[in-house]
């Protein structure tokens, strides 16, 4: 038993070795990857230049030591007669001469040129008759053959040497550097990247606020480490699993805590990566990658954005030929090529499931679609846990409870950002932990915008802004069912001149028609305020409109909350995958009930805005002290909020004034030392005079 459990362990060492070397040596994929194509493109580049270099030196080296210039046959006869021609060399029909003393001559140009040794010209014909008056002037002559001369060619040639260079160039540049003299063929490789045990891990402990997402995926995992265990039953491998969530709620981690906790080899890449601006590129890397993963199995191939490659077919300009079409034509084939015994499973992740291909979404292919929802206050408490363990937080005086509840609504990515800011506000201000005011003002800055403290509003601008914020948060106070009013600022955040917020207290999926009406009667609520106090309206609640109409008419043609029109909807939308699904909206229904639809939002925003009407005349006294304890302190929390509303006045700070800083007490000790060491010298002095006298 002993030896055989030791055998077993041998096994395992063994079997984790030749693992890590799998997902360590890359070469194994990838040979050519690991050639350094851009620092030969460099070197190529330099041998280029000093060759051109060195042959253009060469031919005005040649040029200026041969110096001939050619003459005309009369001049030629000329010299001959007078017996100046030492000697010539004959290259099939030119004649190659040079002077027994240097000659002035004019050249072709028209003026003279001095010390010229050598010339040449062209002769008709070579006979005997030549060669004796050759003969007859005394002139040395040889005969030789033509050669070719290189550096003539080749300083013709380079014009066009740098332009195919250039051209090579630019293909390179366009195809992201696919680089080196084989480049152009490797446009088809995937680009798929691999991740080793050496790379920062990711496991299940850093992801936090998807659980059901989390159980689905350590069950594909589980499947991959020990597939046995499924196959006994007659379980088949799930081919794929989508991710499906709004944008930050953590699908890309996700995948990464997936290449974390599975020992297999992890291929990543996007969508974006298949498709490119040649035809046929996209199909070639999806089937290089499968290639790949196959090699490999058992892996997981990861694919972020997935709607960039797997949008609806039949939707584009180039119809069937379109390239994307083709990609997502090869990925289809290759999903459901998978054999049972090919442990590869494809992860995916999107947010716009519903521009994807049916094909795609059907069993076989992505056998499980995974959501990835918002998280609740139980999912954000996890992901405020998780990211906080990377700072340094005072944990006396920092309650992350009330932080998850007060950030409804919120992705994991707004949680993280929260938090990097807190930690960005406490080394501002030089603390050595953060605390509880830097989420505040981090929360602030996030869900409301940035203090826009260079704007300088005027009195009457601000009193406008304080009544018609204080609107809204009556309202709202006043309003049953509605969500609590957290937080009242008239300082200028983002784009808006004051900002009411409100916070849920329980988390909500559903809306009641007597929530939604009392929402649009708080959006309301700033209108009728300015009108109420100042009998004016202003630009401020252009915000407000939107809102309120928006809400209003999704009441009547999407929710079916209209008495008059009754439970219908009304409007059908275009949805062109290709052009981003809703481009616009079809009418299937009549001018008459265009022409209710819009009398019945109109009323159902008037009735909201007397509602507010209503309430703000009733409580007008609690509307000028909030407005007055607004236009003091320019922030009010839901604290403030209990003492204005019981009668009372705030007594705290104003903003801006500082608390008197306490002296350190090593201060105060070195100072009572220094101190009595002055009180002991002077009584010393006193005496020693006194000794003297």
């Amino acid at each position: 038993m002993r030896n055989r459990n030791m055998n077993n362990r041998n096994k395992k060492q063994i079997n984790k070795k030749q693992l890590n070397n799998k997902l360590n040596n890359p070469k194994n994929n990838h040979k050519e990857d690991n050639f350094n194509w851009k620092r030969a493109g460099k070197t190529s580049l330099i041998w280029l230049l000093i060759v051109s270099g060195a042959i253009y030196i060469s031919g005005l080296l040649t040029e200026a030591g041969k110096k001939e210039l050619e003459i005309e046959y009369t001049e030629y006869k000329k010299f001959l007669e007078n017996g100046d021609i030492s000697r010539g060399v004959i290259m099939g029909d030119i004649f190659h001469g040079e002077f027994k003393v240097p000659q002035t001559m004019a050249t072709p140009y028209g003026n003279s040129a001095d010390n010229i040794l050598h010339f040449k010209l062209t002769l008709p014909f070579i006979d005997r008759d030549i060669t004796e008056e050759w003969d007859e002037a005394g002139i040395e002559y040889t005969f030789k053959e033509k050669t070719i001369d290189w550096t003539g060619y080749l300083l013709n040639m380079l014009p066009w040497i740098l332009l195919i260079g250039f051209w090579f160039f630019m293909i390179k540049r366009m195809q992201g550097g696919a680089g080196g003299v084989g480049g152009i063929f490797k446009f088809g490789k995937s680009r798929a990247a691999l991740w080793t045990s050496d790379q920062p891990r990711v496991t299940f402990k850093d992801v936090a606020g998807c659980e059901e997402a989390k159980e689905e995926l350590k069950e594909v995992i589980d499947f991959l480490k020990n597939p046995k265990r499924f196959q006994k039953l007659g379980a088949k491998v799930p081919k794929g699993a989508l991710l499906v969530g709004p944008p930050g709620t953590g699908k890309t981690l996700l995948a990464r805590a997936v290449a974390g906790e599975a020992a297999v080899p992890f291929y990543s890449l996007s969508g974006a990566d298949f498709v490119e601006m040649f035809v046929g590129v996209g199909a070639s890397r999806v089937r290089d990658l499968f290639e790949q993963a196959k090699k490999s199995s058992p892996c997981i191939v990861f694919i972020d954005e997935m709607d960039a490659v797997g949008r609806q077919r039949g939707a584009g300009i180039g119809g069937g030929h379109d390239e994307r079409e083709q990609t997502l034509n090869a990925l289809l084939v290759e999903m459901d090529g998978f054999d049972n015994s090919q442990n590869v499973i494809v992860i995916a992740a999107t947010n716009r499931p519903d521009v994807l291909d049916p094909a795609l979404l059907r069993p076989g292919r992505f056998d499980r679609q995974i959501v990835v929802d918002v998280p609740d206050v139980k999912g954000r408490l996890g992901i405020l846990k998780v990211h906080t363990k990377k700072v340094i937080i005072n944990r006396a005086k920092v309650n992350l409870e009330s932080i998850a509840k007060g950030t409804p609504g919120m992705v994991g990515a707004d949680i993280a950002n929260i938090v990097n800011e807190a930690a960005l506000l406490a080394a501002r201000k030089r603390k050595r932990s953060i605390d509880n005011d830097d989420f505040e003002e981090a929360k602030d800055k996030v869900m409301m915008g940035i203090q826009r403290k260079s704007m300088i509003l005027t009195d009457e601008e601000k009193e406008v802004t304080a009544y018609h914020e204080a609107g809204h948060a009556l309202v709202a106070i006043k309003t049953k069912g509605a969500d609590p009013v957290h937080k009242i600022t008239i300082i200028p955040r983002g784009r808006a001149l004051g900002v009411t917020m409100q916070l849920p207290m329980d988390e909500k999926h559903g809306y009641t028609k007597d929530f939604v009406e009392g929402r649009l009667a708080i959006l309301m609520g700033g209108r009728s305020a300015e009108i109420l106090i100042f009998n004016q309206m202003t630009t401020g609640a252009g915000n407000d409109i939107e809102q309120a109409t928006q809400i209003a008419r999704k009441m009547v043609a999407e929710w079916g909350m209209s008495d008059l029109l009754g439970p219908m909807t009304f409007g059908k939308k275009n949805e062109e995958v290709f052009l981003g699904r809703e481009i616009q909206s079809h009418r299937d229904y009549s001018e008459v009930t265009a022409r209710m639809i819009d009398e019945e939002i109109s009323r159902i925003v008037r009735d909201s805005q007397r509602l507010a009407d209503e309430i703000l005349r009733k409580d007008i006294d609690i509307l000028h002290r909030l407005a007055k304890e607004l236009l003091k302190y320019e922030t009010i929390d839901a604290k403030d909020l209990e003492i204005i509303l019981k009668g009372e006045d705030l007594t705290r700070p104003l903003n801006g004034q500082l608390k008197p800083k306490r002296p350190r007490r090593r201060y105060q000790r070195r100072k009572k030392v220094d101190l009595n060491h002055n009180k002991n010298s002077k009584a010393n002095n006193q005496s020693k005079a006194k000794e003297l006298k």
